[in-house]
């Protein structure tokens, strides 16, 4: 036997897995298109980051972002600024101070005069900077990584409009300033490694320094600066924050982004669409794994006398196993590999866009080895796991498996007949007669045979979480409610006064007017105060939102409450920055002399890069910046038209609804989870109509007999039919509701734990669920997808011979 093992046994081992795919040809495709989509979604995903990654970096190299900016509007101290440049000689190694114009998105506007083709950007979101090139770092480059030049009259746009609004070169892009309107011709497009992440709020329009003198003199725009500084090898550009934000007299008027934050934006905002494919992938891998497990030992129930025989001569239990795993090793490989072609396809796809926004990822090794890592891990877990499953050939017993045909000992056996004899006694049919008895049957093959189909419940019980995680998260942060998260009431209205010379006087002209507006009610007014307080690496600027607070509830507390007299609350990473809890003292400079405020609480907030802090008081004068709520007097009055009369009224407070405040703060964010949510949807119908179809094939082969039976004494095809189906959608619809549940409370709390690992300021989500598409819509689908498994499988049950069902169980036997 040895030597025969030994000179034929690979062979044996392939001829044993052919003969075995050719017999069961739709059994084994099916469990090759999950596992060739999960190592496709695995593979993708993978893909995706690493070319996300490379491009990233590549631009870094070309553009030579800071590793450290601070943002301003208004007036500054540029002796300050180079005292403190002076002072950290030896851990900066490069810096400047940027000048831009910034411009409302509805002052640009641009035409084609090749076609007469004209429009604006009203539509954009985001804030729009005219900058000329840098000389030392921070450089706007072109598609090869060239640094741009441009010439007197040209502009060169942000890729982001490019792709917006087609921008080509030729087309002349008009800026409304207060001296009317001043043309530029755009001679192509720029990339930007400081600005090009989608999540960025600002962009920047590279020009000549004659235009942008222009631009200047011609009024109209809104003066900003960026204070950039790249550090020397080895500089730490936390510490260098802190030490920025404790000199005192620099300016602070804006937010400040570390390289790190840039990287971290970048890979959330361009990479979710990927993070989403490798979720999916994991959740169909554990499909796969479960459907593998199943295939197998019903294989092993099958072919049960086959090992009892082989065994009996004397094959070793090793060799049997691995007859079996020669096959599923070959569909595992089949899948990775056709799984990693198709993602090469798709990657090269999906990066296109980042590729276009960032830079061209050079290839390198990484580029291959990421994906054969990930390749080679979903091959490693199903051979793993049918390896082990296979393990179950030892525990079979001779005498048991060429008697009785069954994988179970005596004991087992024994076991298993006293539990079907209980089931008989308590489960009778006398009492039912028509469709009562059909439905009856049904149950009772759900108790009698509950570990088998446990398959179907728990894959769509996966399917659930997989398809409703990602809408939960997308009605979430569309949810008028989320505005909570940003440290702000629920209110109709917001109106921000910040970045101006006379922020004062407009403050207070918007207030008068809104107090004596009736379609306005309880108008509330916080003040932006700059603040420092001590850090483990020194002081840093602490900014605190002054005013009348709002009640328990109408912020997002994750522990205490609103402040009161003498106590302060603090955003979770300030809170995290300053290392306080509820209820520890903190020592704030507050001008005059430094003061000790008690943490009432720490509430979640993403806006300011996540360093917020509230406290009761009130300031009328000499703040930063101003925030403006009110509500309207009339629930049915249109937010947007009163914003609007506002904004004529006081074109620099940006006054708007509070809906259009988050959906420009978080339009882009969304936009990715929306296509992450289809991504997960499309995939997941799609398994679990697959998986359905695999059950059930093995199912009607296995119940032939007893189908036989039951045709024999009298059922028809419709009842036999009704039988399966009714038992099918029970177990889809149980493992759906455990899903749906799962999703609400632990999906909910897996969520949280994401967003608290990428720092974005909020840590205990609680999900705003759009209910007649979580609780309704996708419930259906799932049933919907489940029932035309059964409704094809079970079509050719009405024209099969149920008596070659009876004389083949007897054949058997």
């Amino acid at each position: 036997m040895r030597s025969i093992t030994v000179e034929n046994g690979e062979r044996l081992y392939l001829r044993y897995a052919y003969n075995d795919l050719v017999k069961n040809r739709g059994i084994n495709a099916a469990l090759v298109v999950t596992l060739v989509l999960s190592a496709f979604l695995m593979a993708t995903g993978s893909m995706v980051l690493e070319r996300l990654a490379g491009s990233i970096s590549r631009l870094s190299e070309q553009g030579q972002p800071p590793d450290f900016l601070q943002m301003h509007k208004g007036a500054y101290d540029l002796p300050a600024l180079t005292s403190f440049a002076a002072d950290h000689e030896a851990e900066i190694d490069a810096w400047l101070v940027e000048e831009m114009l910034g411009y409302d998105s509805a002052s640009l506007s641009w035409a084609r005069p090749d076609t007469g083709e004209n429009g604006d950007l009203a539509a954009s979101r985001i804030d729009n900077l005219f900058v000329t090139q840098n000389t030392k770092f921070d450089f706007l480059v072109d598609e090869t990584g060239d640094v741009v030049e441009p010439a007197a009259g040209e502009v060169y746009v942000p890729v982001l409009y490019q792709q917006q609004y087609g921008l080509t070169t030729g087309d002349v892009l008009t800026i409304r300033t207060g001296s009317g309107p001043h043309q530029l011709e755009v001679q192509g497009e720029v990339k930007d490694a400081q600005m090009a992440a989608s999540l960025s709020p600002s962009s920047r329009f590279l020009v000549h320094p004659e235009d942008f003198d222009a631009l200047r003199q011609a009024g109209g725009a809104t003066p900003e600066i960026i204070a950039e500084y790249r550090l020397a090898a080895g500089g730490d550009a936390n510490a260098l924050q802190t030490a920025y934000e404790g000199a005192g007299g620099l300016p602070t008027n804006g937010q400040a982004i570390t390289g790190q934050q840039l990287r971290i934006i970048s890979m959330i905002g361009d990479g979710l669409v990927a993070f989403a494919l490798v979720f999916v992938s994991l959740i169909l891998i554990a499909i796969a794994l479960l459907n593998l497990r199943f295939v197998i030992r019903g294989t092993l129930e099958d072919e049960v006398r086959e090992i009892g025989a082989m065994k009996a001569i004397g094959i070793p239990d090793r060799e049997i196993s691995r007859l079996h795993l020669t096959k599923y090793s070959i569909l595992a490989l089949v899948g990775c590999v056709v799984g990693g072609l198709l993602a090469v396809v798709a990657a090269n796809a999906l990066t296109q866009g980042i590729q276009t926004s960032y830079a061209q990822a050079p290839v390198g090794i990484w580029t291959f080895v990421v994906p054969l890592i990930a390749l080679a891990a979903v091959y490693v877990i199903v051979v793993g796991i049918c390896r082990s499953v296979l393990g179950g050939v030892r525990k079979i017993e001779v005498v048991n498996a060429l008697v009785h045909g069954s994988t179970l000992d005596e004991k087992q056996t024994a076991r298993r007949a006293k539990r079907q004899a209980r089931w008989v006694r308590r489960t009778g049919l006398a009492s039912s007669s028509g469709a009562g008895v059909n439905g009856r049957l049904a149950l009772l093959d759900l108790r009698a045979e509950g570990r088998a189909w446990v398959l179907v419940p728990v894959v769509f019980g996966l399917t659930a979480v997989l398809i409703t995680l990602p809408a939960n998260l997308v009605s979430t942060f569309e949810s008028p409610r989320f505005v909570t998260y940003l440290g702000a009431p629920e209110r109709d209205l917001r109106a921000d006064v910040q970045f101006q010379e006379d922020v004062d006087a407009v403050k207070d002209r918007l207030v008068a007017a809104m107090a004596d507006d009736d379609r306005l009610t309880d108008v509330q007014t916080y003040a932006y105060v700059d603040h420092t307080a001590d850090t483990e690496d020194g002081p840093a600027r602490l900014r605190v939102a002054t005013g009348n607070q709002p009640d328990e509830g109408e912020v997002r507390f994750s522990e205490g409450g609103p402040p009161q007299d003498g106590q302060i609350a603090l955003s979770v990473l300030n809170a995290d920055k300053y290392q306080v809890a509820v209820g520890d003292d903190l020592t704030i400079d507050a001008g005059d002399k430094p003061i000790t405020v008690q943490v009432s609480g720490i509430y979640q907030d993403i806006t300011d890069g996540g360093h917020t802090a509230k406290m009761p008081g009130e300031v009328t004068e000499g703040a930063s910046a101003y925030t403006v709520y009110a509500d309207l007097a009339d629930d049915g009055a249109d937010p947007g038209g009163i914003a609007d009369d506002y904004d004529e009224q006081f074109p620099t407070a940006g006054v708007k609804p509070t809906q259009e405040y988050l959906r420009e703060t978080l339009g882009v964010l969304i936009d990715s989870m929306r296509s992450a949510a289809w991504v997960a949807l499309v995939f997941g119908l799609g398994v679990a109509v697959l998986i359905t179809s695999l059950f059930l094939k093995l199912r009607l082969t296995r119940d032939r007999s007893k189908m036989g039976v039951l045709s024999a004494i009298g059922f028809s095809a419709k009842e036999l039919v009704g039988q399966l189906r009714t038992r099918t959608l029970l177990v889809v619809a149980a493992g759906t509701v455990v899903g749906l549940v799962f999703a609400a409370t632990a999906g909910q709390s897996l969520a949280s734990a994401g967003l608290a690992a990428v720092q974005l300021g909020i840590t205990d989500l609680t999900f705003i669920p759009n209910p007649w598409l979580v609780y309704v819509l996708y419930p259906l689908l799932l049933l919907g997808a489940g029932y035309l498994g059964v409704a094809v499988l079970t079509a050719g049950i009405r024209r099969a011979d149920k008596s070659q069902w009876i004389r083949e169980q007897g054949n058997n036997s």
